[in-house]
């Protein structure tokens, strides 16, 4: 079943297309993954599909609700952990979940089961009481991840969900992300720069560049569309892309929401 279509999804800023004609399709429960280099188009793809930004022309329907005409009905649908840092590092991880739980009207009568049941599946249940500009960024990220699935949401938007993490802290993501898919029925949208990250997680991938859609299809026949035995994922960007990829680093809370910043700009 699709629970998410783009149609001729497009955004002009002045002079500058930086979405051109996008179709996408996406299936209920599966893990997508948008991938492109920096300045594609991807977080702007986002920014469209979580009604934060109005398409110049075209449009989309998440949960059967279209992104134009019924934003409030995709909002409630849908959860969003974006490139910059989504928690406030003064406050706690038990308060940060609280305030979102009242922010996206999780019933009082549900909210401590739900704090509870989100800092139980995000590991943190010790460090709740602790304020989290203490925490490390793996820490960060998952705290970002409970709060979204907070409301139950239908779909959710992962905007480069691993950046700046170490080996073992984005191992621990990933298992996260198969859960909710997996567990919680949701449908998992995701952007990355890391083609093994896409490889192991996605069923399906798009390869956005200049903001126009590249390739698209599973990664297995990505691989296989190249010609070459034994592609891999990487080899599969760069040939639609032309661009290299780069390599990241753990980092604490401070460091990567600067990270998440410098990201942001480039798009």
């Amino acid at each position: 079943m699709t629970i998410l279509e783009t149609a001729g999804l497009t955004r002009r800023f002045g002079n500058l297309t930086a979405v051109d004609g996008l179709e996408l399709t996406v299936a209920e429960s599966e893990i997508f993954g948008l991938l492109g280099p920096n300045g594609a188009g991807k977080t702007t793809v986002i920014k469209m599909l979580t009604t934060l930004l109005p398409p110049t022309t075209g449009t989309a329907t998440i949960a059967g609700f279209d992104i134009r005409r019924q934003p409030a009905q995709v909002r409630a649908s849908i959860g969003y952990v974006p490139q910059l840092v989504s928690v406030d590092g003064t406050l706690t991880g038990y308060e940060n979940l609280l305030i979102f739980a009242k922010l996206y009207g999780v019933p009082r009568v549900l909210r401590q089961s739900r704090i509870e049941a989100a800092l139980k599946f995000a590991e943190l249940r010790e460090a709740a009481g602790r304020e989290v500009r203490g925490y490390s960024g793996g820490m960060v990220r998952r705290l970002e991840l409970a709060m979204a699935m907070l409301h139950r949401p239908r779909v959710l938007f992962l905007d480069e969900p691993t950046v700046g993490l170490d080996p073992v802290a984005r191992q621990a993501v990933w298992r996260q992300v198969r859960l909710l898919a997996r567990e919680y029925g949701m449908t998992i949208f995701l952007t990355t720069h890391f083609m093994d990250e896409a490889d192991l997680l996605c069923g399906q991938v798009a390869i956005l560049n200049l903001g126009r859609m590249a390739a698209s299809g599973s990664p297995a026949e990505l691989k296989r569309s190249i010609g070459h035995v034994g592609a891999t994922l990487d080899e599969v960007f760069a040939h639609f892309t032309g661009n290299s990829l780069e390599t990241e680093h753990d980092w604490n809370y401070r460091d990567i929401s600067q990270t998440r910043r410098n990201l942001a700009r480039l798009g």
